[in-house]
């Protein structure tokens, strides 16, 4: 169960069961201190997922958030027939290394903008961030990150360990709409979960907080936001990048770009 601590180990071979392959990957990446290795037997299809490179067709969300904390590569694919009984799927074996240190980045952030991107894989970033409930929601982020940057100063940061095993969770809060015919959900070929973008809502007192210029009507984006975000695209190059074929390095300089403009993802 999640909710279970794990004793100190160096080394992990498993075969697990293959209905919690997401939500156990990342509890181990999680760990504390980090492991050396892990040697897992998954179903194929997740396994496959888990090792894709931009431009593969199994290219995912899972891939993105998995290589940024670990290296990972398939050793060996394990036919149904080596089983007695033969299950109904395919198995292979992964060896998962933890990078050491981790990337030192808001991971919540980090799984926010990917979780958008990958709703809407094989489309232009421009279009998936032209529709109008991701900027509605992406806006009022805004507004709520420069209220609370006025007060505070600062975000409140999620425990590291708490934020890495959040990328393998396929729950979410309602309210973003990225998913359409082409919606690549990492966890639901390999453990029937779905996944989508999450973005914070607003409270009752951010909400009525106005960034500064801006001119909003209620359900609609200001233009001016709309304009900034464009041209963070645009001025990176990303407008007419694909998700499906972008690298980790892509991804980095995409939020970094978004953050130094004050759009926030969590």
């Amino acid at each position: 169960p999640p909710q279970v601590e794990l004793p100190y180990f160096d080394l992990c071979v498993a075969n697990i069961p293959y209905n919690i392959s997401s939500p156990l990957t990342f509890k181990l990446l999680a760990h504390r201190p980090a492991f050396r290795a892990a040697i897992i037997m998954y179903q194929h299809e997740f396994a496959m997922r888990l090792v894709a490179r931009p431009g593969d067709s199994l290219y995912s969300r899972l891939a993105v958030n998995t290589q940024l904390l670990a290296r990972v590569s398939h050793l060996l694919k394990v036919g149904k027939n080596n089983f007695r009984p033969p299950p109904k799927v395919d198995s292979s074996v992964v060896r998962i290394e933890p990078r050491h240190p981790p990337p030192p980045i808001p991971l919540l952030e980090w799984d926010g903008l990917v979780r958008l991107a990958f709703g809407r894989k094989n489309k232009t970033l421009g279009a998936a961030f032209r529709t109008s409930r991701t900027l509605q929601a992406l806006e009022q982020n805004y507004i709520t990150f420069k209220a609370l940057s006025l007060g505070a100063g600062q975000q409140q940061q999620q425990p590291a360990a708490a934020s890495i095993a959040a990328l393998g969770s396929s729950s979410e809060p309602a309210g973003m709409d990225v998913s359409d015919d082409e919606d690549d959900d990492d966890e639901a070929a390999a453990a029937g979960g779905s996944s989508s973008m999450a973005v914070d809502g607003m409270d009752a007192d951010a909400a009525a907080v106005q960034a500064p210029g801006a001119r909003r009507t209620k359900g609609k984006v200001s233009p001016e936001f709309k304009e900034l975000v464009m041209r963070v695209l645009t001025a990176g190059g990303f407008d007419q990048m694909r998700p499906a074929k972008m690298t980790q390095e892509d991804f980095l300089k995409l939020l970094a770009d978004f953050n130094a403009a004050d759009i926030h993802f969590s």
